[in-house]
């Protein structure tokens, strides 16, 4: 208990930010409670357009639907398809990135040659290419940043591969017998693992800023669902007749992505082996 103390009033930042990450979450996840069970896609034409007020604490939108439960509940399509874009695009970047580093020759240059291709292009411009393509729609809008990010993730992971598979330790497992997977998970995967996952921390904000950014330009989220991007998008024709469209959404997405980022950079500092 002592240790887990300590810890904690060592790492005061990771703590405060730890918390506030957590009292998110739970937020997204008692949408329901927090909102008095109002439901954020069923609106009231005749409140159409309210200011805040006691009966809506954040206003309503064009349709008259509480703007507070909007923002409520478009935590939660931030938060999940924020983290499926970091596990799809860390899973897919990390295996292919210890495939290349391990292997080499042919194998590297085939991965390799594709994530440097993905690079060449602006992430955001190739997104809303794919996005487009696929269709506007918030699981699309996933599988593209998903697919323009992990080459970020295979590159890391093939370099801190890289470093460690000519080590005359890795060389003897080798010669006594040790077969590839054993090689895979038991020294090449652990090589990297800590690196990435720090990556994949700091990159959670981010991924939301890029989700909110497709959302507004078209090519995520659509109506009615509840989501930050989204509601900018529809609130920006309101600007100077109904402010707070714009306002409170603006607000969540600021929160939000700076709690998790300072989470993640707080992270990183516990976690990075280059820190004494």
């Amino acid at each position: 208990m002592e240790k887990k103390q300590n810890f904690f009033a060592k790492n005061k930042t990771f703590t405060i930010f730890g918390i506030l990450g957590i009292i998110v979450i739970l937020v997204a996840i008692f949408a329901p409670v927090v909102t008095g069970g109002i439901d954020p896609t069923t609106g009231v034409l005749t409140d159409a357009l309210k200011a805040p007020s006691s009966d809506h604490i954040f206003g309503t939108d064009k349709l008259g639907r509480d703007v507070f439960a909007r923002v409520i509940y478009g935590a939660r399509t931030s938060l999940v398809a924020a983290f499926c874009v970091v596990a799809a695009a860390f899973t897919i970047g990390t295996v292919l990135g210890v495939l290349a580093g391990y292997f080499g020759k042919v194998v590297d240059a085939i991965i390799m040659r594709v994530a440097d291709m993905m690079i060449a292009f602006p992430g955001m411009i190739l997104a809303i290419a794919v996005a487009g393509i696929m269709g506007a729609s918030i699981q699309n809008a996933v599988i593209a940043i998903s697919l323009v990010t992990w080459p970020k993730y295979a590159r890391l992971a093939r370099s801190l591969v890289l470093k460690i598979r000519d080590r005359d330790y890795v060389a003897a497992a080798i010669v006594t017998g040790s077969k590839t997977p054993y090689m895979l998970l038991r020294y090449m995967l652990p090589s990297a693992i800590t690196t990435l996952v720090i990556t994949a921390a700091t990159d959670i904000g981010s991924m939301m800023l890029e989700l909110a950014a497709l959302s507004f330009l078209g090519f995520g989220a659509v109506p009615p669902t509840p989501e930050w991007g989204l509601m900018l998008s529809e609130g920006r024709a309101y600007m100077t007749a109904a402010p707070w469209l714009m306002i409170f959404p603006g607000i969540a997405i600021f929160v939000v992505v700076t709690i998790f980022n300072m989470l993640g950079d707080s992270l990183r500092d516990i976690l990075d082996p280059r820190q004494e």
